[in-house]
């Protein structure tokens, strides 16, 4: 089986999966999540964190959005670059206005954008992961391609997958534009590569 058909087939499951999660289990996972990812957020520091909004069984991040703002940590979300299939990340504060992308997809309009250097932490979303780091997405690749050249930046964010416990699995089949996360966090645990600095 080559890698291509073998993301289809394990995306297929591992979105099935989180699907069928119970709003109750839903519920518990994003508020342990929270628990897990505290630390890693830094004592006293006010880092830039790009997140995301959930879809399709995506673990849901609004128990860490509420968190952060009562924290005033600055936030953004991924928006849809214009004219290239890649991201920008627009500051997404609580009275931010929302569009749907192409996707369905809620993004910031009339606020401010950041390249990606320009942030401190980017927790992504993802289909299934690895603890060696590798993250299977949605397949459009919008993630790598924004990240590709990171070596480049003036400096590189740290980058979180973030998942239920159930999206994990032995081994990612990885193509070589994929990109390697720093870590993952479930609602679990911590699978780190390294050392994570979010400041």
């Amino acid at each position: 089986m080559n890698t291509l058909t073998a993301k289809v087939q394990l995306r297929k499951q591992l979105r099935a999966s989180r699907r069928s999660l119970t709003a109750e289990q839903q519920a518990l996972a994003s508020e342990r999540l929270l628990t897990v990812l505290r630390p890693l957020l830094g004592q006293g520091s006010k880092p830039r964190i790009a997140l995301y909004t959930a879809m399709d069984g995506e673990i849901d991040l609004s128990p860490l959005i509420a968190a952060c703002r009562r924290w005033r940590i600055e936030l953004y979300l991924p928006v849809l670059h214009r004219f290239k299939n890649s991201l920008l990340f627009a500051r997404y504060d609580a009275d931010s206005p929302m569009q749907a992308n192409k996707y369905g997809i809620p993004e910031p309009y009339q606020t401010a954008l950041v390249k990606p250097w320009q942030l401190n932490l980017v927790l992504l979303p993802l289909v299934g992961f690895d603890p060696q780091g590798g993250r299977l997405g949605m397949g459009g690749g919008y993630y790598d391609r924004t990240f590709a050249g990171a070596a480049h930046w003036p400096r590189r964010p740290a980058m979180l997958g973030v998942a239920h416990e159930c999206q994990k699995v032995a081994r990612i089949p990885l193509e070589p534009w994929d990109i390697l996360l720093d870590a993952i966090v479930s609602d679990a645990r911590v699978y780190r590569k390294g050392p994570i600095q979010a400041n």
